[in-house]
């Protein structure tokens, strides 16, 4: 069995394995979800999925016909897709063993972000493969004013703007950035905290502090479950989820963090700096 469970522990699930068919999928609703550069997943069948702990509390919001993401209401983890077929997905980030499987290719990487890019080997597809259903996609939004960038959740309720040039831009691969975002890494992009504005929505934001961490929170849609930015005020940062943003921020990735808590089903193919633990300098430095 292979077991997966969301951030804070309420919700815990498992499924027969070894799992099938794991891609790193670029869309702009799973990144929007996972508020990361890729949501990775892995089919298990729906006969061999249970849910060990927390099913009452499992929250889902249907981002396409049939499509229901599931997400932690409590520390705002994404969990399982599942449209009432052969198949349950679950995203890679919040397994708590090998899955077994490893990506075999990248989906929808017509909808990548000027920000991100696939240095490894395996196969890129536009949208997805034929025979897989229907490729869907959100329209484009609308440009950000001069000297401003956007970012908004997946069902639209909350939006944001935030201001100014960012101060850095990090992948990284700690197990709480696993678990929150269900991803292989969070993709992170920091300003000064007074450059975030609240557009819409700032009373459905959702925040999950870790109890025994001094700073990790994930903050996230009630509605949806989509990552959205938090302030840290003791360091001055408001940091945002790269997938979140609807426009370009000015910066690319400078380096990888915690690389020594990666994931064993990913493997890093580009040329960044990699640092076992937290970054050498702070944001800004």
């Amino acid at each position: 069995m292979v077991r997966g469970s969301c951030l804070c522990g309420d919700v815990a699930f498992e499924a027969a394995g070894p799992l099938q068919v794991m891609s790193h999928c670029h869309c702009s609703m799973c990144r929007k979800t996972h508020g990361a550069a890729f949501g990775s997943y892995a089919a298990a069948t729906a006969e061999g999925f249970r849910v060990a702990r927390g099913e009452a509390k499992v929250a889902f919001f249907e981002s396409s016909p049939g499509n229901r993401r599931s997400f932690c209401p409590r520390c705002g983890s994404t969990l399982w897709n599942a449209s009432g077929g052969e198949h349950v997905f679950l995203p890679a980030g919040c397994l708590d063993d090998d899955p077994g499987a490893r990506p075999i290719a990248h989906i929808f990487v017509g909808s990548m972000p000027p920000w991100d890019a696939v240095s490894d080997a395996l196969p890129q597809i536009d949208t997805i493969p034929p025979g897989m259903g229907i490729a869907l996609e959100r329209p484009a939004p609308p440009p950000a004013p001069p000297g401003r960038v956007r970012g908004s959740c997946l069902c639209g309720a909350i939006a944001y703007e935030i201001a100014g040039p960012p101060l850095a831009m990090r992948h990284c691969h700690c197990s709480r950035c696993r678990k929150a975002r269900s991803a292989a890494h969070a993709t992170n992009v920091f300003w000064r905290a007074g450059a975030l504005r609240w557009l819409r929505g700032e009373d459905l934001v959702r925040r999950w502090k870790v109890p025994d961490a001094r700073f990790f929170t994930n903050t996230f849609c009630g509605v949806c479950g989509s990552k959205v930015p938090r302030v840290d005020p003791e360091r001055d940062f408001a940091v945002a989820p790269a997938g979140g943003l609807d426009h370009d921020p000015g910066l690319r990735p400078q380096m990888h963090i915690f690389v020594g808590s990666k994931a064993p089903w990913f493997e890093i193919h580009d040329a960044l700096p990699r640092h076992e633990g937290a970054a050498p300098v702070p944001p800004g430095a």
